[in-house]
């Protein structure tokens, strides 16, 4: 039995429309032409996207990724202004790729933007967002790491993992939201940020654990919390997991937004191979 408080891990499968035997041969024929995509001397992939079989989903993603995610680029644009690039994702409706192919949208809420964009105006600023460099792969690497919800807006972010968005950037309906904290590293969405952590959500953290015995919260269940608007913003059926986040580099000089589980995304140009033959497929 599934405890109240608790609610399964979802998944990104969807009944396919196909029979079962025109779906295997359908399946194989994928298989065959993706390894002979992959060992095409080339891999000269056409930029047009796959028709979805499912036509009422709207992508969010309608204007096009103008943000550089490419390090040289992005270091030439934005420098140590990294204030000022993340808002320019969140604008541009960048996507995040985690695990490999998960496309998580970034949002940051109200507060967060108007606060980061704030601290833009200074790329000198005390407040500028930490960028750890690659030794730092894992939050409990960074210095006085401790394990509690407590978080300064600098280092450290409150941040959700949204599933069921229905017009999330990226196709599956992820987003990764990031809010605001208050200067005791907390939140109270009545006096702070009305989109950010509710007092339960700091008190019972446990980021650091596996996210099977955590706590996942219902749009409902964050309305009743203090949250404002959750479901009118991200859907009706979403749910979320809270996390703390940080920034970090890697030996490629690529920008990392990590968990503190140790899950984390990548800016990506917001196509998913494997998630446009999933959504081609049915599958």
């Amino acid at each position: 039995a599934v405890s109240k408080d608790r609610i399964p891990i979802p998944t990104t499968k969807k009944h396919s429309p196909y029979p079962t035997k025109e779906r295997t041969m359908m399946l194989t024929k994928l298989c065959a032409l993706t390894i002979g995509l992959l060992s095409s001397s080339t891999l000269a992939f056409a930029p047009s996207t796959p028709q979805r079989i499912n036509k009422t989903k709207q992508n969010m993603s309608a204007t096009p990724m103008a943000v550089p995610i490419e390090p040289s680029k992005r270091d030439a644009e934005y420098g140590r202004n990294i204030a000022k690039y993340l808002v320019d994702l969140h604008d541009a409706k960048a996507t995040f790729d985690f695990c490999g192919g998960m496309m998580f949208q970034l949002v940051l809420t109200d507060k967060l933007r108007s606060y980061l964009e704030n601290v833009a105006r200074e790329s000198d600023a005390d407040e500028q967002p930490v960028v750890f460099d690659a030794a730092k792969s894992r939050m409990f690497n960074i210095p006085e790491y401790s394990k509690n919800g407590l978080v300064d807006n600098v280092r450290l972010f409150h941040g959700r993992e949204v599933r069921k968005v229905p017009n999330a950037a990226g196709g599956m309906n992820f987003v990764l939201q990031l809010s605001l904290a208050s200067s005791d590293g907390k939140n109270d969405p009545t006096t702070n940020d009305p989109q950010g952590w509710t007092t339960q959500e700091v008190e019972g953290y446990d980021g650091w654990g596996h996210d099977v015995g955590r706590v996942w919260r219902t749009g409902e269940r964050l309305e009743q919390e203090g949250v404002v608007d959750f479901r009118k913003t991200f859907g009706q059926d979403s749910f979320t997991l809270c996390h703390r986040f940080y920034l970090h580099l890697d030996g490629r000089n690529r920008l990392w937004l990590s968990a503190e589980d140790g899950c984390e995304g990548t800016p990506s140009e917001g196509k998913s191979f494997l998630g446009d033959l999933s959504n081609m497929f049915g599958l």
